[in-house]
């Protein structure tokens, strides 16, 4: 028989649990803690030391923060290096303290690199020996060091530079017209393009873009925070208008000389996925036509910058989208992998040098998502695919000769695996939305050895409803992946509004089987905590569900999505727990162009909408990716006058509201006040709340008072 002692005991823990789960989410705690105090722990930069079975990683914040190594044979933990220790070392030659540790790339099992500020250095972990490698001026953007971790080239303005280790600064470029740029990225960082220098192999030469925007239309931004607001013109080239022209040099690190490849004509064409060969003899560029429909992929003799040869070529009714370079297999110049999507699907397949197919090495109905790399022999590879799920990342092996294929992780989820260089062990990290981060190591079986984190649930603590993850059909059969999110007390018997979160556009996936973290997250669980059911769907032109699904919204944005969101409204409406009069939407950038469609052509559906840095007419947004996915304004006329939301503001019966960066470079301001205008014309009802300075993204304080404004939107009107 329980004491009376016990009996309280019991009844304050249960008391206890119940209000350790009855915390409230507010706007503060989605804005100022979505990335710190609500993001599952992690292991910052965990990764293998070379050549080794060990890995290390770093703990501690600030001055206490320091790199640690971890066998999996123990459960050893030693210190390489604390911040304490670096900072003695810099302070004793004169240079500036680290604040926290740094970002370190190991150039082997015993030394690792690091910037300091400017200074790029060498540390010894064994001699405890700190080594300045090179440095660059203050200004200097966009760099990149070398393959041998000795040179740094980059750029100042719209030149390129290079600090070799005893010659100081060397001048590559020298454009005088700032329109003209070097060494930075092109074609508005379309086809995976992330940035403008290229180091070969070996380090002896720097491929670079050079861009000449002379012809493109300058676009007028204004700084309104200045008496009076000032104009400052950005290259914009919209659909259908006269584009930039790129070209690609070499620059011969040795003989301080350039070489500019013979790329030919048009001018207007997009050049992709350079890439160098092994032994520095042969440059790669993938040629993509303005109409983007035909890909070819380019061989060039690098001493004297002419084309070799069509290796081969892609075509396609709708568009070829080339996103990552030829990769070369492991002590081979002449045999290389390359992605591509002509059987529908995101696959590897294996070429030679002088253009001969040799094998397709992975093929079906799913995507790669990602090369990572190949086994010690080279004769496997490692990718990510959605093999088993869309919404799920799962690592394989696979046998390049005969496409065998090995599934490595296991648990459900999205993993990010790292092999260690014997290829004997790999570290998996995972979540799923009901695991918040687990990360093991496992054997060449793919066992588990090593637990390294299980991380606890960051939300543990407040009032967080049922996450649900289901497919529906859409009127063409097509499965759609949809997430739906409870209130924490939910009943079915009582009637619930609905807000719709959408983005929908190409390259997005936001159904996955993972924790969900971030401020979109957070206010989702926390509008549910408010009374709101939150439900979300990939429709149709979204990612990794293969080429016919990406592709079946072309030349018609807008319309096939609505088609696709309306299947999940219809859904919802076939729950008794719905309120179909109390549907809401909200989404940002294309999920405002969504959010705005879904308002306007719908037939009354929605009841609210809100939403920010929205597209409303086509021909206001970009040449690369619209271009891409409607043709040019003079070639599909009627495309863009169905997906102009200017042709449907007289439909606008609801609560809207658009919210836009008046600094927004990507989507520029003219399209939300192209429609606020024609609201006032017509006399229909619209809400607006320009941020000013801001660009595609709230920041800062003020994305407080954005937040704020959105939840009272919804809770006003739905």
């Amino acid at each position: 028989m329980k004491t009376l002692r016990q009996s309280f005991f019991i009844l304050f823990i249960l008391i206890l649990n119940i209000t350790a789960q009855d915390k409230l989410l507010t706007v503060e705690d989605v804005i100022l803690g979505s990335f710190t105090r609500f993001a599952p722990t992690s292991i910052r930069q965990l990764c293998w030391l070379p050549e080794t079975d060990n890995y290390v990683y770093v703990e501690g914040n600030g001055e206490a923060s320091a790199l640690f190594k971890s066998s999996i044979k123990s459960s050893r933990k030693d210190t390489l290096t604390t911040l304490k220790e670096l900072n003695t070392k810099l302070e004793s030659e004169n240079y500036k303290k680290l604040t926290n540790f740094p970002a370190v790339k190991w150039d082997n099992s015993t030394s690792y690199l690091f910037w300091n500020m400017n200074y790029w250095f060498s540390y010894n972990i064994k001699s405890k020996q700190l080594n300045k490698i090179n440095s660059i001026p203050g200004n200097a953007e966009n760099q990149s060091t070398s393959p041998n971790n000795k040179f740094v080239a980059y750029t100042i303005g719209n030149n390129l530079f290079v600090n070799l280790e005893d010659e100081g600064k060397i001048q590559i470029s020298n454009d005088i017209d700032t329109n003209i740029v070097n060494g930075q990225a092109v074609h508005r960082n379309e086809f995976g393009i992330n940035e403008g220098i290229f180091w070969s192999p070996n380090s002896n030469y720097i491929a670079y873009y050079r861009m000449d925007q002379t012809m493109v239309t300058d676009y007028p931004l204004v700084e309104l925070s200045t008496t009076p607001a000032r104009q400052m013109n950005t290259k914009y080239p919209m659909a259908g208008q006269v584009s930039h022209h790129v070209t690609v040099g070499l620059y011969n690190i040795n003989s301080k000389t350039t070489t500019w490849l013979n790329t030919g004509e048009p001018l207007d064409q997009y050049l992709t996925n350079l890439a160098w060969s092994p032994d520095e003899k042969y440059f790669y560029i993938a040629h993509l036509n303005r109409d983007q429909n035909h890909m070819q992929f380019k061989k060039y003799d690098i001493s004297n910058g002419e084309p070799i040869k069509i290796l081969f070529e892609e075509k396609d009714d709708e568009f070829v989208e080339p996103l990552n370079q030829m990769i070369f297999l492991p002590k081979s110049n002449d045999h290389f992998l390359w992605f591509s999507e002509r059987d529908g699907f995101n696959h590897l397949y294996m070429y030679d040098t002088e253009g001969k197919l040799i094998r397709q090495v992975t093929k079906g109905d799913w995507v790669v998502t990602s090369f990572n790399g190949f086994d010690k022999s080279g004769k496997n590879i490692y990718i990510t695919t959605t093999k088993e799920s869309p919404i799920e990342r799962h690592f394989y092996k696979v046998n390049i000769e005969n496409g065998k294929i090995e599934r490595v992780t296991k648990e459900p989820g999205i993993h990010n695996v790292q092999v260690n260089s014997n290829g004997n062990y790999f570290i998996d990290s995972y979540s799923n939305f009901k695991i918040p981060r687990i990360v093991n190591v496992l054997n060449k079986k793919h066992e588990v050895v090593q637990n390294i984190l299980t991380a606890e649930n960051p939300l543990k603590e407040y009032k967080i409803g049922e996450t649900k993850i289901f497919t529906i059909k859409n009127n063409e059969g097509n499965d759609l992946y949809c997430r739906m999110i409870y209130p924490p007390d939910f009943d079915e018997t009582k009637k619930y509004p609905v807000i719709v979160y959408v983005y929908g556009g190409p390259h997005s996936q936001g159904v996955l089987n993972s924790f969900g973290v971030g401020s979109y997250q957070m206010w989702f669980k926390m509008m549910t905590q408010k009374g709101f059911i939150i439900f979300e769907l990939d429709n149709r032109g979204t990612s990794n569900r293969g080429s016919k699904f990406a592709q079946a919204t072309f030349r018609r944005l807008g319309t096939i999505e609505v088609e696709d969101q309306m299947a999940g409204v219809n859904y919802l409406k076939s729950l008794p727990y719905v309120d179909e009069n109390r549907f809401g939407v909200y989404g940002w950038s294309y999920g405002g162009f969504m959010t705005t469609s879904l308002m306007l052509r719908t037939n009354g559906v929605f009841k609210v909408g809100a939403c920010g840095g929205a597209v409303i007419d086509w021909k206001f947004y970009e040449v690369m990716y619209t271009e891409r996915y409607m043709d040019t304004p003079q070639t599909n006329p009627d495309g863009y006058k169905e997906a102009s939301l200017l042709n449907y503001v007289e439909n606008l019966a609801g609560k809207l509201l658009l919210v836009h960066g008046t600094s927004d470079p990507t989507v520029v301001w003219q399209n939300t006040l192209a429609f606020a205008k024609k609201a006032s014309e017509l006399n229909r009802p619209l809400d607006y709340y320009p941020y000013v300075g801001h660009g595609h993204g709230v920041r800062g304080r003020d994305a407080l008072h954005l937040y704020n404004k959105i939840t009272s939107y919804f809770l006003d009107n739905l």
